[in-house]
């Protein structure tokens, strides 16, 4: 006599259960019950359905309803919703969706797996708005992809930079259709580190993705045709995409008394069952183990769906299984770059406060001779002291993939961070280096485990400048034309044993090199000769990651959206260079900084005017040639990233603004010291109001603002309404003495207890002047960056979440970076 087993809901968990229980078992009885028309589909594949790269809808479809009965024997009912289960008599209750008919089946043992769905938060307006969607399942498919083929969208904003949101943000922009992706992060991509993330949003802006980061959206207008920005911002749209992230779908499993979990996942033990023995569950319903550290949380992948569903029906059948977690692998395509990771992530490690070391490498993904090699970014975690491998992260448009796969077995297989160095990984020059990546992080790692060399990481360098460190940058001096870290002196590698005269015994030191290999040499030099030194991990490559300015561009209301547009199809606007004047320069293959390397030396021995266009798969080298170019006084008059390779055209010399078909964002001009930085030490109404007037004017004439707040300065950017937060009673007195927010701020002359500034805002708003608050986001809206005093603001008990949304924080070298590349400095 075979057992009733019901399965709640199909897709990977499922339907991988139900054809596992038959290939066990032919006598029991199994019913697959799905609520939705389609039992097994390619969910991860639906945004390229969307942007077309999938071209057949039927493909989607793995199997059939009438497929599964006939190969497996299952009774496969679809439209057949799960209401409720009943423990006492098992019994499971459904009811047809078609019908309404409810219906009742006997059983055994039950298997849920109803997946998880689309978080839709409670925003103002947004059930009102008819062009929004999410994207969970075929129907979600269907009607996202009718809407962009008949109503012909020109702008989608797409809330949430996560998987999906990205997927979707990059087949929009292959539909032509323009995309900007708001989120309330600071960072795309949370379960890469920062560092990581910086060059896939730097490589979708040249897509033309605009990124709104640290932005919330705070309400939906005109049938979500307008979105209200918690920055006072509005960006006008014809489709919004809502991905904000999913939540464990777990009506049934709370209706039925079972024990729920981290964010509502239902919980399950090793064998894969729930608090009730006789019902299992799996999929992205569940909480599951962090396989490294132990926590529970949610992972919501198609590989643990389908792995926990073979599982649950090897144990129902009486084989030893055992379910130990999750290590969150995962893999994302976005254009030409690949991302992808596994294991914990550098701010996880943190927030548990587990000891690590970070090391970061540049490799190419195969050998620099053979034609294509492109670079990956690859950072790797791990216990200095154990070596047991915590996680990596890669980014590259080759060959991150089977990095990531090979670290991501590594960790499984309990290999420590310097045994990757012995891992024997096949080798041809089409495919890896001799020395594979994987080996050179193991190398790098042995190096750290073993003391050979100390490293000093991209978000300390700045600090340990600032408390007297030295940086030397050893690399050839017309490598720094393409950016060096600020305050570093260069002695270039070649010369560095002859020049130890001049570093100082007792100071402590850093080097610095393009991307880490050159800097621990010189590191091991002088470690031999008595310094005491560090190594920037990475290099600069890594440290420029997020010490580049980007710039975000902003909508008016009522006006078109307008995304970055092609680079080089503006180039394309002039008359062709004749063919005899344009150079080719291929630097493919080159590693950083080879292709800027090629670059100089070409430029060097053209006349000017003289144009030359350059190929290079290294990524970052969009970056890095607009920065050499600035630098050299020639003019970049494109940059376009297509099919995994860089492409860029530059003419040598400067032309003038008439002439030139692409002008660089004026974030990145610095070098042409047109900017305006202002000192806000002031907190009195009429001085702030001109603040802000001279600021707008600056952004107006296209310079680049940056407003420093110090002291009483720092009131204005105080919210009027600010959450609560527990302070020192020295902190608190302050607060209470100190007024909170613009509206509250006295006049430095003929305050009158107040009456003063209310007499000024009366005759500002009878003379269609813009109140304070008023000029503060058109400021914003204009690009001026609003930056807060940290050291004012511990000294006055002022915390960061007191203060309004856009705030920037720095300290006295933020603002003496800024003030560097500016032509005007007001202190006020």
């Amino acid at each position: 006599m075979g057992k009733k087993i019901i399965i709640v809901g199909g897709v990977a968990g499922g339907a991988s259960a139900a054809a596992r229980l038959r290939r066990l078992n032919e006598q029991d009885e199994i019913i697959l019950l799905e609520r939705g028309e389609h039992v097994s589909f390619a969910n991860c594949g639906l945004p390229y359905y969307i942007g077309e790269t999938i071209g057949s809808r039927e493909k989607l479809f793995l199997q059939t309803p009438e497929g599964i009965r006939q190969r497996f024997n299952i009774d496969v009912r679809t439209l057949t919703e799960v209401t409720s289960i009943d423990r006492a008599s098992k019994h499971v209750i459904a009811r047809s969706t078609a019908t309404g008919e409810v219906l009742q089946f006997p059983y055994d043992i039950v298997i849920l797996s109803p997946g998880a769905k689309p978080i839709v938060p409670q925003i103002p307006g947004i059930t009102g708005a008819h062009n929004l969607f999410t994207l969970r399942n075929i129907p979600d498919t269907d009607r996202i992809k009718a809407f962009v083929d008949h109503q012909h969208p020109k702008h989608a904003t797409v809330i949430g930079a996560g998987f999906i949101g990205l997927e979707m943000a990059e087949n929009l922009r292959e539909r032509g259709v323009k995309v900007t992706v708001i989120d309330r992060g600071a960072q795309i991509l949370n379960p890469l580190d920062p560092e990581m993330a910086g060059p896939v949003e730097e490589h979708m802006r040249l897509h033309g993705v605009e990124f709104r980061l640290n932005e919330g959206v705070e309400a939906v207008l005109q049938e979500g045709r307008l979105l209200q920005l918690a920055s006072g911002a509005r960006v006008a749209t014809d489709m919004i995409i809502l991905a904000v992230g999913v939540t464990p779908e777990n009506e049934l499993a709370r209706n039925s008394g079972l024990e729920l979990g981290v964010r509502g996942a239902v919980k399950v033990n090793a064998s894969l069952q729930t608090s009730d023995p006789a019902i299992y569950a799996v999929g992205d319903v569940i909480e599951v183990k962090d396989r490294v550290q132990g926590y529970e949380t949610m992972v919501s992948l198609a590989w643990g769906a389908n792995r926990q569903g073979r599982l649950a029906a090897d144990h129902i059948n009486g084989r030893p299984i055992s379910y130990d977690g999750a290590l969150g692998t995962a893999i994302i395509k976005t254009f030409a770059l690949t991302s992808a990771l596994t294991g914990n992530n550098e701010k996880t490690l943190k927030s548990l406060g587990v000891p690590y070391e970070a090391i970061h490498i540049h490799p190419n993904s195969h050998a620099g001779y053979y034609p294509g090699a492109a670079p990956i970014a690859i950072k790797l975690l791990f216990n200095p002291h154990t070596g047991e491998i915590y996680g990596a992260q890669a980014v590259g448009s080759e060959g991150a993939d089977k990095r990531i796969d090979v670290i991501a077995t590594a960790i499984r297989g309990r290999l420590k961070a310097d045994e990757l160095a012995d891992i024997e990984l096949a080798y041809a020059p089409p495919y890896s280096s001799a020395k594979d990546p994987v080996n050179m992080a193991g190398y790098a790692a042995s190096n750290v485990m073993e003391g050979m060399v100390q490293n000093l990481q991209w978000h300390e360098v700045d600090e340990f400048s600032r408390n007297g460190g030295l940086i030397i940058d050893v690399r050839d001096e017309v490598e720094r034309l393409a950016g060096s870290i600020p305050g570093s002196i260069n002695i270039p590698l070649s010369e560095l044993r002859n020049r130890l005269a001049e570093i100082p015994v007792g100071q402590e030191i850093a080097v610095s090199c393009q991307v880490g290999l050159r800097g621990y040499i010189a590191a091991r030099m002088l470690k031999q000769h008595g310094y005491h030194v560090k190594n920037v991990d990475g290099g600069y490559k890594t440290y420029a990651v997020m010490n580049r300015g980007t710039g975000t561009a902003s909508h008016e209301e009522g006006q078109p959206a307008e995304a970055g547009i092609s680079l080089l199809a503006a180039a394309a606007q002039k008359a062709p260079e004749p063919a005899e004047q344009r150079l080719v320069l291929d630097a493919c293959g080159l590693q950083c900084p080879g292709p800027i390397l090629k670059v100089y030396e070409t430029v060097q021995s053209m006349k000017d005017g003289q144009q030359v266009e350059i190929t290079a798969t290294d990524f970052g080298f969009a970056a890095d040639i607009r920065q050499w170019c600035l630098k050299t006084q020639n003019t970049l008059e494109s940059v376009e990233v297509s099919g995994g390779k860089v492409e860029a055209l530059v003419r040598k010399g400067i032309q003038s603004p008439a002439e030139a078909s692409f002008t660089l964002p004026m974030s990145e001009a610095r070098n042409v010291k047109d900017g305006t930085t202002m000192v806000v030490f002031s907190g009195d109404l009429d001085k702030t109001i001109a603040s802000f007037i001279i600021a707008s004017g600056a952004a107006a004439m296209g310079k680049q603002v940056t407003m420093f707040f110090t002291f009483w300065g720092l009131n204005l950017l105080r919210r009027e309404q600010g959450p609560r937060v527990e302070k020192k009673a020295l902190d608190k007195l302050f607060s209470l003495m100190m007024p909170q927010g613009t509206r509250k701020l006295p006049l430095s002359r003929m305050n009158m207890g107040g009456l003063g500034a209310k007499f000024i805002r009366h005759t500002m708003k009878r003379k269609n002047v813009d109140s304070l608050e008023e000029l503060m986001q058109g400021a914003i809206h204009a690009g001026v960056k609003l930056m807060a005093c940290t050291m004012s603001m511990d000294i006055m008990g002022i915390k960061q979440e007191e203060l309004i949304a856009g705030v920037e924080f720095g300290g006295v070298a933020s603002y003496l970076g800024a003030a560097e590349d500016s032509g005007v400095n007001l202190f006020i």
